[in-house]
């Protein structure tokens, strides 16, 4: 007679999860010391990289969805038209470093076509990259996916977890493609940038043959294209700019009031670079444990560059830190260029 006993159900395994290596640290003496530094320099300034929190990330976010930021969806629009050939050009079944990650979606839109072994998301807002990470994961159970927060504008140096478990030290186990899109290197100038480039060469190569990078970079445009993509009509862009003031304030005890400033977009034509800056409303005088600065009505603080670029230009600084040949993708209107750089 027929056993009619049912068998148990093998137990389900369990969820995959990323990975995460913290590897910026902040120390509050330092940050505080840089931000004093830059204030009171004769022209005040601060770092791009504070303007990052959680609620930096997220306000930049909404700012990618605003009808005047057209860097986000032209950039889209090229990957959409142009990822098949794309996929020609990039390694295999390699590990995807994604610089700057933010929420991971732009990476994410690309996962079917190039089929990446392993996915490696940079950030230095770690927290906001570990949610990100999370709900990708989950979307995506079968990928190996690791989280690093780092600062990489001072090196790409990835930790050994985000190269595979079996990988010897100081090498990846496939080829490394770095994905930089969305015109982040226009926040270098020209020098650094190229010294980002090097670094990005390098740890490339540290990856083995076929590897390369992949980058979005905005282009030299009249400055009514460019300012209103930098200074909305919502006001989202103010917003991001002006959140530095309170992060400021927790950062270095300062009492910056948001109220006394206002936002400044505006083209640099001779620097070929969009600057933002926060004006003084009225003068002003801004505090903090140990000092004081006086700001006239007017004055400025520079928070962030964005540089734009002549195709051919990129092109040789590409080649000028070590990149052997390239490949560029762009719109019919010639606002945006996608570039393949193999070492």
């Amino acid at each position: 007679m027929p056993s009619t006993a049912v068998q148990a159900p093998c137990p389900a395994s369990p969820p995959r999860s990323p990975r995460f290596v913290q590897l910026h640290h902040e120390d509050q003496a330092a940050v505080r010391e840089e931000l004093l530094r830059g204030l009171t320099a004769p022209a005040a300034f601060t770092a791009p990289k504070y303007l990052y929190d959680a609620l930096g990330s997220r306000l930049f976010d909404a700012i990618t969805e605003l009808p005047e930021y057209y860097p986000t969806r032209t950039e889209a629009a090229i990957f959409s038209a142009h990822a098949s050939d794309m996929a020609a050009h990039v390694p295999a079944g390699a590990t995807l470093v994604d610089l700057g990650a933010g929420n991971c979606q732009k990476a994410a839109r690309l996962f079917e076509v190039f089929r990446p072994k392993r996915y490696v998301a940079v950030d230095i807002s770690a927290d906001y990259l570990r949610d990100a990470l999370d709900a990708l994961q989950r979307q995506h159970p079968a990928l190996d996916m690791v989280g690093v927060g780092m600062d990489f504008s001072h090196s790409l140096a990835l930790p050994p977890e985000a190269r595979g478990d079996a990988a010897p030290a100081g090498s990846d186990a496939n080829p490394v493609l770095m994905f930089y899109p969305g015109s982040s290197i226009g926040n270098f100038t020209p020098d650094a940038a190229q010294t980002f480039l090097r670094e990005a060469h390098g740890a490339c190569l540290r990856g083995g043959a076929g590897g390369g990078l992949l980058i979005g970079v905005d282009r030299v445009k009249p400055a009514s294209l460019l300012e209103p993509a930098y200074d909305d009509a919502l006001g989202v862009t103010a917003a991001f700019n002006r959140n530095l003031l309170p992060r400021i304030n927790r950062l270095t005890g300062a009492d910056f009031q948001l109220a006394d400033w206002r936002h400044v977009a505006l083209f640099n034509s001779a620097e070929s670079r969009i600057e933002m800056h926060l004006e003084a409303l009225r003068a002003v005088t801004v505090r903090w444990p140990g000092g004081e600065r006086s700001f006239a009505s007017g004055e400025r603080i520079h928070t962030e560059n964005s540089y734009k670029w002549q195709e051919a230009d990129f092109a040789a600084l590409l080649r000028s830190a070590g990149f052997t040949s390239t490949q560029v993708w762009t719109d019919a209107r010639g606002w945006f260029s996608v570039f393949w750089a193999q070492t």
